[in-house]
């Protein structure tokens, strides 16, 4: 015969998770794949970590000096409000550093563009990559790849060329460098060139309107070929100067050669294109909340692909809208994962989670976002968080568990509550006013193995669901 009276069952005290634990509770059912391999020769990440630490060695001192010197409490100038350096700070850094001011303001321009410099709205100040740049390889990789994914913003684009011709050659590039990589060695520029012209004239076709009725006769243009050679060329070669500038490849002496950093980005892109084209869901052209379904079973660093696959083939700003719709349904494990498919947008992200942060079904989510994004560990994220705001998370994480995991992880999931006892957790569980409280209180209580455990969480569920 069992007591009435509930057990004072203490549970293990655990900091609580910043993020949604159903997505990984999901995740962890799935037998893992292995990783796909570089191509051989490639150097170990922690040699690429250091070659990326050395190319960005100027600016990561830049950001660093301006964390120290222009920082909040600290007199300084700051940044201009269009997150250049104003003149007054960039003499300083100048001074302090040792260097010209160019030299600073270009450091400056490499340390946002790797994102160890961030801008919000009219500041700028140190980005979470520049925290971890001494002690996180992958932090370092990440922070030379966004570099290498602004290559066209690094070096001045041709002043005397149509936008609409440089745009192109933007868009042409990554199948020179896909070549690049699979040559494997020093390219020719004249072959470069070929390819490039090649792969124009097919986005030209592309973007082609068939006229409707009756037209004249095409009049043949023998110098057509020249005349576009003589358009490209001086384009491929700011093209490769600007990859150049940012460590992807070596260029001179009529060839290009990608350096290993270079041709390890290469490959990494190409991968990702690979992962997301074979997709079974087909996750690049679907709507937000379908392509989240199709990443619930993914593993963690799959799904981050396929986020970037679905945000690279339509604008930011229409994406991060999609992105937050979903989150206000009214599945929990949706809501996890748009906000991290958020997190791979970063900041241009940062207004519309922002706005979002009053919402009461998104606003501990949008909280550990904004303070992630400001350069709070993740580990420590969840302090921002009020007691009721990390309860309704709690809430709502179990919620996911109970709709996608098993048994076992809603139990599991009891380990990162922040009440010490049941007893404190269900009162604050009740008093939080979740809408899926009763549905996740009944889950639990028949899941859990300990009845008068169970027997404690029916009894909330009830009083719940008749307002007792």
């Amino acid at each position: 015969m069992t007591s009435r009276i509930p057990r004072d069952s203490r549970l293990r005290l655990v900091r609580p998770r910043p993020l949604a634990a159903a997505p990984t509770a999901v995740n962890q059912r799935r037998p893992r794949r292995p990783a796909p391999r570089p191509p051989e020769g490639t150097p170990a990440p922690a040699v690429l970590a250091r070659m990326a630490r050395s190319g960005l060695a100027d600016a990561a001192r830049v950001a660093h000096w301006a964390d120290g010197a222009l920082g909040p409490g600290r007199d300084g100038a700051g940044s201009d409000g269009n997150g250049t350096l104003s003149d007054e700070s960039a003499a300083r850094a100048a001074a302090d550093l040792g260097l010209t001011v160019a030299q600073v303001r270009a450091d400056w321009d490499t340390a946002r563009l790797a994102g160890l410099v961030e801008v919000h709205g009219d500041s700028a100040r140190p980005g979470w990559r520049l925290r971890a740049w001494d002690r996180d390889d992958s932090a370092v990789l990440r922070g030379w790849v966004a570099l290498f994914d602004a290559w066209s913003l690094a070096f001045p684009e041709p002043g005397d060329r149509e936008p609409a011709s440089v745009a192109e050659v933007v868009s042409a590039m990554p199948q020179v460098l896909s070549f690049l990589q699979l040559s494997a060695g020093p390219v020719p520029v004249e072959q470069l060139l070929d390819l490039l012209e090649q792969r124009v004239t097919e986005l030209r076709t592309e973007r082609c309107e068939i006229p409707y009725g009756p037209q004249p006769e095409p009049v043949e243009e023998p110098e057509a070929a020249d005349t576009q050679d003589a358009s490209l060329a001086p384009l491929l070669d700011w093209a490769l100067r600007a990859l150049a500038s940012v460590g992807a490849l070596t260029y001179g002496d009529g060839q290009a050669t990608l350096t290993p950093l270079g041709s390890w980005a290469v490959w990494v892109k190409l991968e990702q294109i690979c992962v997301a084209a074979q997709s079974p869901a087909g996750n690049i052209e679907v709507a937000a909340e379908e392509m989240l379904r199709g990443c619930a079973q993914l593993r963690p660093n799959a799904a981050r692909a396929e986020y970037r696959a679905w945000l690279a083939a339509r604008p930011v700003g229409s994406a991060v809208t999609e992105l937050l719709d979903a989150a206000r349904g009214d599945d929990a494990l949706l809501r996890g994962l748009a906000f991290e498919a958020l997190r791979v947008v970063g900041a241009p992200a940062e207004p519309d989670v922002r706005s979002v942060a009053d919402e009461p079904t998104l606003r501990p989510y949008a909280l550990l976002w904004l303070a992630e994004h400001d350069g709070i560990d993740p580990e420590d994220a969840h302090e921002v968080l009020t007691r009721q705001e990390a309860t309704w998370l709690w809430v709502d994480t179990a919620a996911a568990v109970a709709d996608h995991g098993e048994a076992p992880m809603l139990v599991r999931h009891l380990e990162s509550a922040l009440q010490p006892t049941v007893p404190q957790l269900l009162d604050e569980v009740r008093a939080v006013g979740h809408p899926r409280t009763v549905q996740v209180l009944v889950a639990l209580a028949a899941a859990h193995p300990d009845p008068a455990l169970a027997k404690a969480v029916r009894r909330a569920a009830f009083q719940v669901h008749t307002g007792g």
